[in-house]
């Protein structure tokens, strides 16, 4: 019998990390999802329902932020990585993305 373990050097799979916020920008949360179209969706619906989330509470759903991995532990890491981040350097992140700090929501919504 052959134990030896099967090593994948690419993936397929993609794996979102993303901040999202409130209409006036003024809190931020950050998650990982593998269909981020969904996610905000969802985030939305938790709002609207008001359900008792942190995003919901302050009324967060507009995508400022995203990035792709392949692997979901890549993905994990980095979120993580960026909850620890300071407010001002989260802040620098996104407009080195997104200068003019627009909603970027359509990009994987049907609006």
């Amino acid at each position: 019998m052959n134990n030896t373990m099967i090593e994948y050097n690419e993936g397929y799979h993609t794996y979102y990390v993303y901040i999202i916020t409130n209409k006036y920008r003024s809190t931020y949360y950050i998650g990982m999802t593998n269909n981020l179209g969904e996610r905000l969706k969802k985030h939305q619906e938790n709002i609207e329902k008001g359900i008792k989330t942190f995003a919901a509470k302050y009324n967060i759903e507009f995508l400022v932020y995203y990035e792709k991995h392949t692997w979901v532990q890549q993905a994990i890491a980095r979120e993580k990585e960026l909850k620890a981040w300071r407010r001002d350097k989260k802040l620098a992140l996104i407009k080195s993305f997104n200068s003019n700090f627009e909603f970027l929501n359509d990009r994987f919504m049907k609006v």
